[in-house]
C-alpha cells in the first residue's frame, strides 16, 4: 500500500489519543468487576441555572459526583433509561458507548450524559485511589490555565469606572490575567443584535478602549458575545474592538451550528473566533475543526459529552493542531471535572471559572481544601477522583426547600 505524508502523520497523531483509554483501562483491569453501582441520583442546587448535580453510589461505599446541562426534572426522567443500576461502574467507555447511542424512544441526552460520565470518573479514581488526570495518563502540566468575567465592571463608557475595576481585579489573590468581557456592557439597555448599529458600534469601540487604556498590556481582555448578531454585525464588532488586541472573540455568530458564516468572520478580522459551549460530541466540533472556521473550539464539559466525550473531541481538534478551551460556569464540581481533563490533553487554551468572584461563594462548596488559583493557574487537585469533598453545610443551605437527592 503507497502511504502519503498525511496517512502517516495522522496515524502517528493518533496513537497517543487513544492511549489514554488503554491506560485507564489497565488501571481498572485488576478491579474490573469488583464493585457494582447501587443508585444514581439527582439534585438541583438554588445558584445552578444550566444544570444540576449527579451523584452516583456504590456497593464500595464510595460515591461519584457529576454536573449536567439538563435540569434536574429532565435528569430524573432520563436517567432510569440509562440502566446503569448494577453495572461495573468501572466499565466507563463501554456505558458511555451505550448511552450515546440510544436511539429509542428518546435521542440520547447528551447534557444529561455528560454529568454522568463525569461522575463515573470521580467513582472511578476513589476505587481506585488516583486523580482523574492519573487515570488518563497526566498530567501533561502541572496547574492550568483559567480566565475570568468582567461583568463586576460598572461602566465601560467611563475611564474613571474602568481604572477602579482595575484596580479591584489586581488586588484580587487568584491573580488573573485575563477576562473576558460583553460588547452589550458598553450599550447599558439598548437592544442588542442581531443587527448593530453605527452609534452602538462606536460605543462598543470605546468602552473597549476604555477598558485597555485601565488595564494595560499585562492583562488579555477577550470579547464575549452571546450569538447574538447576524454576519455583517459580528464583522463589525470584531473590526470595532481589534485595536485593543483581543484575546478572542466568542461566539459573535447567532448561528450557533456550522455555517459558511463562521469562515467569513474568521477571513474579515485579526482577531481569534473562539465557538462551541453548546455544541456536542466530536460530529457537532467537526465541521468546524475540518473547515478552519475558527481558531479555538470551546466546548462545556457538562453539554458537549463530560470527560470520555470531551477528550474526544480534544484529540480530533489535535489532529489538525487546533487548541480546546473549556466553557465553565458551573460549580466546583464541573470546575474540577473541567481542571482534570485540561491536566491531560496537550491541545488545551485555557478554562473558564466563576471563582474569585466577590464572596467566594463557589469556593464554598469545598469541605477541606478550597481550590488554589495562583497567577491565573489552578493548581492540580491530588485526591482520588475529582479531589473534591464537597461540603455538607454547603449543600444544605443551597438546596432549595423540599428538594432532595432522588
Amino acid at each position: 500500500m503507497n502511504w502519503t505524508r498525511r496517512d502517516l502523520l495522522r496515524m502517528a497523531l493518533a496513537v497517543p489519543a487513544g492511549s489514554w483509554l488503554a491506560n485507564f483501562e489497565m488501571l481498572a483491569a485488576p478491579l474490573r468487576g469488583a464493585v457494582k453501582i447501587t443508585s444514581v441520583k439527582a439534585l438541583q442546587l438554588d445558584f445552578q441555572g444550566d444544570g444540576c448535580l449527579v451523584r452516583i453510589e456504590s456497593d464500595a461505599g464510595v460515591t461519584g459526583y457529576g454536573e449536567t446541562g439538563v435540569d434536574v426534572r429532565m435528569a430524573r426522567a432520563r436517567i432510569p433509561q440509562l440502566r446503569l443500576v448494577g453495572e461495573d461502574p468501572l466499565a466507563i467507555e463501554r456505558h458511555f458507548q451505550a448511552m450515546t447511542g440510544i436511539i429509542h424512544p428518546f435521542v440520547p441526552s447528551i447534557p444529561l450524559i455528560s454529568g454522568l460520565d463525569i461522575a463515573l470518573w470521580d467513582l472511578a479514581g476513589k476505587i481506585l485511589g488516583l486523580p482523574v488526570y492519573r487515570l488518563m495518563g497526566g498530567p501533561v502540566r502541572d496547574s492550568v490555565p483559567m480566565y475570568s468575567h468582567g461583568d463586576f465592571l460598572k461602566d465601560m463608557s467611563s475611564a474613571a469606572s474602568c481604572l477602579e475595576w482595575a484596580k479591584m481585579i489586581r488586588e484580587q489573590p487568584e491573580g488573573f490575567s485575563a477576562y473576558k468581557i460583553e460588547p452589550a456592557q458598553t450599550l447599558r439597555g439598548e437592544r442588542v443584535g442581531p443587527v448593530v448599529t453605527t452609534a452602538q458600534l462606536k460605543k462598543i469601540a470605546q468602552g473597549f478602549a476604555n477598558v485597555r487604556g485601565a488595564v494595560g498590556d499585562d492583562i488579555d481582555i477577550a470579547v464575549h458575545c452571546h450569538n447574538q448578531y447576524d454576519t455583517p454585525s459580528a464583522i463589525a464588532v470584531s473590526r470595532a474592538t481589534e485595536a485593543i488586541r483581543p484575546l478572542f472573540i466568542e461566539d459573535p455568530l447567532s448561528n450557533v451550528e456550522y455555517c459558511e458564516g463562521w469562515m467569513a468572520i474568521k477571513r474579515a478580522t485579526r482577531t481569534p473566533i473562539l465557538t462551541g459551549e453548546k455544541l456536542e460530541m466530536v460530529k457537532q466540533f467537526k465541521p468546524f475543526v475540518d473547515s478552519q472556521a475558527v481558531d479555538i473550539i470551546h466546548p462545556d464539559i457538562s453539554y458537549a459529552g463530560g470527560i470520555s466525550g470531551c477528550r474526544k473531541i480534544a484529540d480530533y481538534a489535535a489532529l489538525n493542531r487546533m487548541p480546546m478551551a473549556l466553557h465553565n460556569v458551573g460549580s466546583l464540581v464541573r470546575t474540577y471535572a473541567s481542571v482534570h481533563l485540561a491536566a491531560s490533553i496537550p491541545n488545551f487554551y485555557r478554562s473558564e471559572c466563576r471563582l474569585g468572584r466577590p464572596g467566594r461563594m463557589y469556593e464554598k462548596m469545598a469541605a477541606d481544601k478550597p481550590p488554589v488559583i495562583k497567577n491565573s493557574m489552578f493548581q492540580l487537585p491530588d485526591g482520588p477522583g475529582l479531589g473534591l469533598e464537597i461540603d455538607p453545610g454547603f449543600m444544605r443551605e443551597h438546596t432549595p426547600k423540599g428538594e432532595d437527592w432522588a
